[in-house]
């Protein structure tokens, strides 16, 4: 088997014991029964009760490997390359996703975990979020959407989120930008023709007062980041909370 990025996966069978590194997707697996251990950063679902292994970035591999998985799924973004190879040189199969940059991208390689890597019927959220995810309403506002200060980074080009907000008629005014993390001087972001500052509570928790605070001028809308970041079962809820929250900006 080969995964997202073209690595071979020495699975013959399909996992019993998995450990996820990447958050998102330990929503997206847990249903399977399969998880053993998770990251710090896994949430969701909250009753989820497994040994955690430390965060996405910088996983124990040695508490990962003490769980036997017979697999662990890595994201190419949120999981270093080291770590990966790690457990790989330590005879573990990693599963690796490509970091998507669209909606219907992510759901695809969703779907590609349940059939082809757990052999297991699609659950019901995955066609219905196809469905929903598949339309893009009309452009109604341009938007600079922060995910971190000290530095400022925003949102630039070819990311989930961006797509996740194009689809709801909000464009990102980085989406042209080389960078997919560029790094702009508050002054630059303060003077784009963006209509929106679009600010989420992870991975940086903004609030209410980083609005009228640091973007005078833009109208602030403050969001949940796993609806804006997260490609599993939440999406269903996304589109509905996030079309919400864009309207009484609006």
């Amino acid at each position: 088997m080969r995964d997202d990025l073209g690595a071979d996966v020495p699975l013959t069978t399909a996992p019993r014991r998995v450990v996820s590194l990447v958050p998102s997707l330990t929503e997206v697996v847990a249903p399977t029964g399969t998880l053993v251990g998770a990251t710090d950063y896994c949430t969701h679902p909250p009753e989820l009760a497994v040994p955690r292994v430390g965060g996405s970035k910088y996983p124990d591999v040695a508490a990962v490997r003490a769980l036997a998985p017979d697999l662990v799924i890595a994201n190419s973004e949120e999981n270093r390359p080291e770590e990966v190879g790690a457990l790989r040189a330590a005879g573990v199969p990693v599963w690796v996703t490509r970091a998507p940059e669209t909606v219907p991208m992510a759901l695809a390689s969703a779907r590609r975990l349940f059939t082809e890597v757990f052999r297991a019927p699609v659950p019901g959220w995955l066609p219905r979020a196809e469905q929903l995810w598949g339309r893009e309403l009309p452009e109604r506002a341009v938007a600079v959407v922060p995910v971190w200060r000290k530095p400022w980074v925003v949102l630039g080009r070819d990311t989930f989120a961006g797509d996740v907000l194009l689809r709801l008629g909000v464009r990102n005014a980085y989406a042209d930008h080389a960078e997919r993390y560029p790094r702009p001087p508050l002054e630059e972001l303060r003077a784009s023709a963006a209509d929106l500052v679009v600010l989420p509570d992870e991975p940086y928790e903004f609030t209410a007062d980083d609005g009228p605070g640091f973007f005078p001028g833009k109208k602030p809308v403050l969001v949940n980041g796993r609806y804006l970041t997260w490609y599993g079962p939440s999406l269903l809820a996304a589109w509905t909370a996030l079309d919400e929250a864009i309207g009484r900006a609006l």
